[in-house]
């Protein structure tokens, strides 16, 4: 006799992976691949192309070290973007890395990458935009000023802790920062209407810093060449101080291999080029996402990276590298020593005189405009993420009921970045970051060789290329970089490491109240 039961028909399965992994069916799905490839790119494109020349310059005394270090973050950004292509088609959930890193390596980095991205990264990006947007919009209006006070509420003191020197910042409101508070405020706002407002006015502010970038250079070609700047920085004089021998200074009397040198210059490049992954954070309103995530990251950093590189040769062909820094003219001060380390705008006053200066503060506006709004609306889907895995207050994962939109998100992202305008920090905060992105990367880049191996039968329907060698060369160099950074420049790296490890007590601590609330 058949000893066989017939068992009832079984549930759909509702394991941690299919759980969690899921497409997110609630939010409305409004970007297509040009929205996405425009998201990433309007977010990489912010002022720092625009400055941290000067200071590379100054760091890599060095034409061909000044190209080098575009050259490798370039490299680490396009083999990041490749890699994590893979895991936003495997997992196209709302959240993007902060998914990633939970499903990879644990809830508690998940967690951390979230609690360091809404106290830091994104808010103080976001904060250090709209500022720059007020300060170059004061050029047209003088009224705009950091030193106009509305509310003057405080001077923090310089202090040291360690080799660090923290404090300076003024405390208050006043009329530069307002504008900053009143873009923030706006775009906020506007994002609520639907993914499809924010996105549309990505694409219009995008388009137009990509063309302004592309003017740039062409303008360069044709009309920027200076007899002076290509004697002294091309020919045999490209390769000075480049050879691998050669000795530099980082500060202090501190000597440094050239190798050494071009990681502690990565913290200016590696900035200007980041955010190219906010993409990820939208995954749950793109459309197709298994085809159209990993195409935005390849073709959205790749022409970024470009125009990068094809700028820095502008630049070199305009002005010397070299220059004084109580020179007379722009090519005397040269691109080390451009007033302010404005770079591109000496670049166009040079080609243009005055009208050239003005062209490039309006593009520089642009510029900042757009990438505010490209982190506003990515940097919500990330707490929005959070609180639906009850480690964000639980009212962020509510969406608006007309338009699904994460819009308490949106809020709490602007009350916090308007905090951070007005306590003058941002500038510092911006400095620590960069060391904790690069963290984070490296993290969630050897969470796809975990992933690999956990989940080997999950559904890939784009496989990073290059896989495992460029992968692991990515993680190799990554790791250099933030040791070197950790030696040498430990006033960008210890605060930043001090925020992401805060963020463990927080963590178990958010836990244990959750518990005790479901109890």
């Amino acid at each position: 006799m058949s000893t066989d039961v017939q068992r009832p028909p079984q549930p759909p399965s509702t394991s941690d992976w299919e759980r969690h992994t899921h497409q997110d069916q609630e939010l409305v799905k409004g970007l297509g691949l040009t929205s996405a490839t425009m998201l990433v790119m309007g977010s990489m494109i912010g002022s720092g192309i625009f400055i941290v020349s000067a200071e590379i310059s100054r760091e890599v005394q060095s034409p061909a070290l000044l190209i080098g270090a575009w050259l490798v973050t370039g490299f680490l950004t396009i083999v990041g973007a490749l890699s994590y292509g893979e895991l936003a088609a495997m997992m196209p959930r709302a959240g993007g890395q902060y998914v990633y890193l939970r499903e990879s390596l644990g809830p508690l980095w998940g967690f951390l990458y979230g609690w360091t991205l809404f106290l830091v990264i994104q808010t103080g990006t976001i904060a250090a935009v709209g500022v720059a947007f007020g300060k170059f919009l004061g050029i047209f209006w003088p009224a705009i000023s950091s030193t106009r006070w509305i509310l003057h509420l405080w001077r923090v003191p310089k202090f040291s802790v360690g080799p660090m020197v923290l404090g300076g910042m003024d405390v208050g409101l006043n009329t530069q920062n307002l504008v900053a508070i009143l873009v923030v405020v706006a775009l906020s706002i506007i994002n609520i209407f639907g993914v499809k407002t924010g996105a549309l006015i990505q694409n219009i502010f995008t388009a137009a810093k990509v063309s302004a970038l592309l003017g740039l250079v062409l303008f360069g070609i044709f009309l920027g060449r200076n007899a002076r700047a290509i004697a002294e920085n091309f020919g045999a004089n490209f390769w000075n101080n480049a050879g691998l021998g050669t000795l530099h200074d980082v500060g202090g009397g501190v000597l440094v291999s050239t190798l050494t040198a071009l990681a502690v210059a990565q913290v200016g490049s590696l900035f200007s080029a980041d955010a190219w992954n906010n993409v990820t954070f939208t995954a749950g309103e793109v459309k197709n996402p298994s085809r159209n995530l990993p195409l935005s990251l390849a073709l959205g950093t790749g022409v970024v990276i470009a125009l990068y590189i094809a700028c820095n040769f502008i630049y070199l062909g305009a002005l010397p590298l070299t220059g004084n820094p109580a020179g007379a003219t722009l090519v005397e001060r040269g691109i080390q020593y451009a007033s302010e380390d404005r770079v591109a705008t000496a670049v166009m006053t040079q080609m243009f005189g005055s009208a050239g200066g003005g062209l490039m503060a309006v593009a520089i506006m642009i510029s900042g405009f757009g990438c505010a709004n490209g982190l506003i609306l990515s940097g919500a889907r990330v707490y929005y993420a959070m609180a639906k895995d009850n480690l964000f207050f639980r009212s962020v994962a509510r969406l608006h009921p007309t338009y699904k939109t994460p819009a308490v998100s949106l809020m709490v992202q602007m009350v916090w970045t308007c905090i951070l305008c007005i306590s003058g920090s941002y500038g510092q905060l911006l400095d620590y970051i960069i060391f904790a992105v690069l963290v984070f990367y490296i993290l969630t880049i050897i969470g796809l060789f975990v992933l690999r191996r956990t989940h080997a039968d999950a559904g890939r329907p784009y496989k990073a290329v290059g896989y495992p060698v460029l992968p692991a060369i990515y993680i190799v160099m990554a790791l250099f970089i933030d040791v070197v950074l950790l030696r040498y420049k430990p006033q960008y790296t210890w605060p930043g490491l001090f925020i992401v490890l805060l963020g463990i007590p927080v963590y178990y601590a958010w836990t244990l109240t959750q518990a005790r609330d479901s109890a």
